[in-house]
């Protein structure tokens, strides 16, 4: 975020909001590549044998993650003929050299090498969803849809499921709560007949993104085919998605390819990440099809859903985070009030920064999702996660508690930072303050201590001065390790990763 971007990064990294679980995509593959590139960096010396151990640690990760052992070994002799170690000019680091050919050879595993079709603004796009039943197809069309309109199309449903009970009560639930409009019928049973009104209605209502859920089957079934063929004809779709469940692992590839034989496959969604180790397996089969990977399911919430970009992905897998995605991220939130954020940094730098300031980032936080998942997309931060003992309150609960005990607080509590500073008056405050949120006092003291921390931290980082682009000097560098927790500077890659992190913000 333009203006002053670090704020809202140092209050999400305050010890007391550790998150109690992180639901990273592919954690443990995740963790054992990464455990295998540092062993390989502390190596005195780097030869073939380091390298060699380096391959089979990861060959093996890939190999638990149910990778085809063909695409494995294919990996493992690309990275071999990368990295030719006794041709190496003098001077070249050959730990970095490993590092980028292992992390080339990665992204190419998942990369199918075509770009999906992107969608046009002011006209409409038919998209049909495809995929076998309980894959998770239905609420993956919801959650494309609230994706759409969190970024502001003009985006509906329709249901086109006639052979599932309960498929058309499941999408008009989610649609509701996501206050997106639908299409659909309990006594049509023609789901031809369905599509196409569906469709017609919305395009004369001027809808952007016209989502069709179509209907699965237990399994790979002629008529299921004929179906899609059917309903592809009446509505001549722009974009034909097939959802797939990750947990089959490598045997993605011949289901993947089952109905890209069948119907022209624009791009595929694969669900349910969050809950088994065969993500790999079925990532890099797809990939394996040329069918380009669009969106990832993480979880059963309407936002835990991310758009797939194979480069970003290997980047958060080996915790180097997703700049662009966190950048994105606080757009959306926050948006594009140049003038309100420079008013913040002033009063910040004036010793300003009130209860009040702090609900509204607090507030914001919230709008973010877990903070695990914001934390996941900075560098580093990943790996300290995963590392981290998290344990503790949930970093979300905790926020809302705060929330709570701040919205018993009068204006001038709020608004002063000097409210809570003589101490006979601070203790009735309190007690008031503890019951009208129905909360203990030892909460609210708790939220006082957290707030003279942010207050201090956020003055300080207001005062650095860091320059254009985000340059910072060494004295600015050792004051932010000064205000960071025990640990978390070495987990961002040392003064160097710092550096790039605030250089990556400037840019932003």
């Amino acid at each position: 975020q333009k203006g002053n971007p670090t704020h809202f990064r140092l209050i999400s990294l305050s010890n007391s909001f550790v998150p109690a679980a992180v639901n990273m995509v592919l954690l443990e593959l995740g963790n054992k590549i990464t455990s295998a590139l540092q062993k390989m960096t502390k190596s005195t010396i780097v030869d073939e044998k380091v390298v060699d151990d380096l391959l089979k640690e990861i060959a093996r990760a890939l190999l638990d993650a149910d990778v085809n052992i063909k695409l494995v070994f294919a990996l493992r002799k690309n990275i071999k003929d990368k990295i030719k170690l006794d041709e190496m000019p003098a001077g070249i680091n050959k730990r970095k050299a490993v590092q980028k050919a292992v992390t080339e050879e990665i992204i190419q595993l998942l990369d199918s090498g075509k770009t999906p079709r992107a969608p046009k603004r002011g006209q409409p796009n038919v998209i049909m969803f495809v995929g076998l039943q309980g894959s998770g197809k239905t609420t993956s069309v919801s959650k494309m849809a609230y994706y759409y309109k969190r970024k502001g199309w003009k985006s509906c449903l329709v249901c086109a499921d006639t052979f599932r009970a309960g498929a058309y009560d499941q999408l008009k639930q989610n649609a509701t709560r996501c206050r997106i409009p639908y299409y659909g019928s309990h006594t049509e049973t023609d789901p031809v007949r369905a599509a196409a009104e569906g469709v017609e209605k919305f395009k004369e209502e001027g809808q952007e993104i016209i989502i069709v859920d179509t209907s699965g089957r237990h399994k790979q079934e002629t008529d299921l085919f004929e179906e899609m063929q059917q309903v592809a004809a009446a509505i001549k779709p722009d974009q034909i998605v097939f959802v797939m469940d990750s947990s089959i692992g490598q045997a993605a590839h011949d289901q993947a390819k089952a109905f890209t034989d069948s119907v022209d496959i624009g791009a595929v969604i694969i669900t349910k990440l969050d809950g088994h180790a065969k993500g790999g397996g079925a990532l890099s089969a797809v990939a394996a099809t040329k069918s380009p990977i669009i969106f990832l399911g993480t979880g059963e919430h309407m936002d835990e859903f991310e758009e797939f970009d194979t480069q970003r992905f290997v980047g958060k897998l080996l915790g180097m985070g997703d700049m662009q995605a966190l950048f994105s991220t606080i757009k959306d939130v926050v948006g594009d009030d140049e003038q309100a954020n420079k008013e913040l940094v002033e009063r910040i730098k004036g010793g300003q920064f009130s209860l009040r300031d702090m609900y509204d980032q607090f507030q914001n936080l919230m709008k973010m999702g877990p903070l695990s998942k914001v934390m996941e997309n900075m560098p580093g931060m990943g790996n300290l996660l995963k590392q981290g003992n998290l344990k503790g309150v949930d970093s979300n609960q905790k926020i809302k508690i705060y929330l709570t005990i701040m919205d018993s607080m009068t204006d001038k509590e709020l608004d002063d930072p000097k409210a809570f500073s003589v101490k006979k008056t601070k203790e009735t405050r309190v007690a008031r303050i503890a019951r009208g949120a129905g909360r203990s006092a030892k909460e609210v003291n708790d939220l006082l201590d957290q707030y003279k921390h942010f207050q201090k931290m956020m003055g300080g980082v207001a005062k650095m001065g860091i320059g254009k682009g985000g340059n910072i000097n060494k004295r600015q560098l050792s004051n932010m390790a000064n205000m960071m927790p025990p640990g978390m500077m070495q987990q961002m890659g040392g003064m160097g990763g710092i550096q790039n992190l605030m250089k990556q913000f400037g840019k932003q």
